[in-house]
């Protein structure tokens, strides 16, 4: 009697000293999953984000403008040779719209139309003085060009819409305009004629919100032709000066910024920073979810009545301690019998069960769930163990992707699952013994996607 009390204190001392082993081993096992549940979410979001990033962007390419301003004969290119003396700016006024279309950020094609009248005084005599009372008056009565629009910088850091934009432009026009010539010598009243002119200029845009520009131009329209103005000096042609203001309109959604002043700079800046702090949102909700799962886990891979059975697989929580349990935590009878040694025959027949029971086995990814298309193979190595009273061996075992400690843990839970199965399907669960291998027992190669899969496996040995 005493020597059964003495045998029975040194198996509650081995458990005791397990305890304390899986219990350090889950530790480690938690701060494993922690690093690795960050890093996953960390490249989960940069994915994504690049994904985000280098996205196609929709943008507002068409937009309208209405301008005004000043028409003139004088121009930066005249010099001194001009027709007329002066220009009666205060009259000459031009008006008109456009239509344009933005092909790249920096290059746009703009139909553009003009209307509106100049004056002039004191003709030119061509001996180097100008003929007091003369004067001439041009209507332009319209005019529209084809112009390429080069926008020479797009300037702004921390806008996407940009503030300023300077732009070039130059193209070809065609028009009907009439001049009024007053007391000049060997001159006479050019009336409406179609005329080819060619259009160049600059100008910067301001941007005053997303979809409207405030836009300043000077253009200089060379006019084929010597007597737009009324008057034939024979030397050059003519060429008049136009410089405006208007407001410039982008046609389309206001959801989506204008290509012309899109800065991609400014976007560039805008998105890291939303990055950056997506990223921590999610470092944040890694360490909640891994103190989550740790408290899980530790509570599942207990045993709260210390019955040698994880609470996870414990079907009969609670039993009394020294209570005798079976692979699923319940009571069973102590057999007392003492049970004749018989030579255990396993034939082909009963290797087929296992085989195909091991074929059709499946878990959940990455977890010791069985699914339910397994069950109907299990079933049947059950009814095997029950009918020829055979033992048998459970070895789990993984691929070496991960961590030893994480495939250990998978693979000995696996193994259990299995056995707690069976065992619910009437097995003797002494007859049963579960086992996890992790990656150390590999029978192909882990450096291929075929070899890992065959080392993903559960063993069946029937004995």
């Amino acid at each position: 009697m005493a020597r059964l009390l003495q045998v029975d204190n040194c198996s509650q001392q081995i458990k005791k000293n397990k305890n304390l082993t899986f219990i350090n081993m889950t530790s480690k096992i938690t701060k494993t999953a922690l690093v690795l549940s960050l890093v996953g979410l960390s490249s989960q979001v940069f994915a994504q984000n690049q994904s985000a990033r280098f996205s196609e962007q929709p943008f507002r390419t068409w937009s309208v403008g209405l301008h005004g301003g000043i028409l003139s004969q004088n121009t930066i290119f005249n010099g001194k040779e001009r027709d007329f003396q002066s220009a009666n700016e205060g009259k000459s006024i031009g008006y008109g719209a456009y239509i344009k279309k933005q092909l790249l950020p920096a290059l746009g094609i703009q139909v553009d139309f003009l209307r509106g009248k100049m004056e002039g005084l004191r003709a030119n005599d061509d001996n180097g003085s100008y003929i007091g009372g003369s004067s001439y008056e041009t209507k332009i009565e319209w005019s529209g060009s084809l112009t390429a629009v080069y926008n020479i910088a797009n300037i702004s850091i921390n806008h996407e819409n940009a503030v300023l934009i300077p732009y070039a432009k130059a193209g070809v026009g065609y028009g009907v305009a009439g001049a009024t010539t007053t007391n000049v010598p060997l001159s006479a009243n050019e009336g409406y004629k179609e005329r080819v002119f060619i259009p160049v200029g600059v100008g910067f845009k301001l941007g005053l919100s997303k979809g409207i520009n405030l836009d300043f131009g000077y253009d200089v329209n060379f006019v084929k032709s010597d007597k737009f103005d009324g008057f034939e000096s024979g030397s050059t042609n003519d060429r008049f000066s136009y410089g405006h203001v208007g407001l410039e309109f982008a046609l389309g959604s206001k959801e989506k910024p204008q290509l012309q002043n899109y800065s991609a700079l400014a976007n560039l800046r805008k998105q890291s920073k939303e990055e950056s702090d997506e990223l921590r949102r999610a470092l944040s909700t890694a360490e909640q979810n891994a103190e989550r799962d740790r408290a899980q886990y530790a509570k599942d891979m207990g045993d709260d009545d210390n019955d040698g059975v994880a609470n996870k697989f414990d079907k009969c929580p609670g039993t009394p301690t020294g209570t005798v349990v079976d692979g699923s935590g319940c009571p069973i009878k102590v057999q007392r019998e003492i049970i004749k040694e018989t030579k255990v025959v396993v034939t082909e027949a009963d290797r087929k069960v296992v085989d195909e029971a091991i074929k059709n086995l499946e878990f959940d990814l990455g977890k010791s769930t069985i699914r339910a298309t397994s069950y109907a193979t299990l079933n049947k190595v059950a009814e095997l163990l029950i009918a020829k009273n055979f033992s048998l061996k459970l070895a789990g075992h993984t691929d070496n992707s991960g961590s030893m400690a994480l495939n250990l843990r998978l693979s000995k839970e696996r193994a259990e699952a299995i056995k707690a199965y069976l065992v619910s399907q009437g097995a003797n669960a002494s007859r049963i013994e579960a086992t996890g291998y992790g990656p150390n027992q590999p029978i192909a190669s882990n450096k291929t996607a075929e070899g890992r899969q065959k080392n993903r496996r559960v063993e069946f040995t029937l004995f």
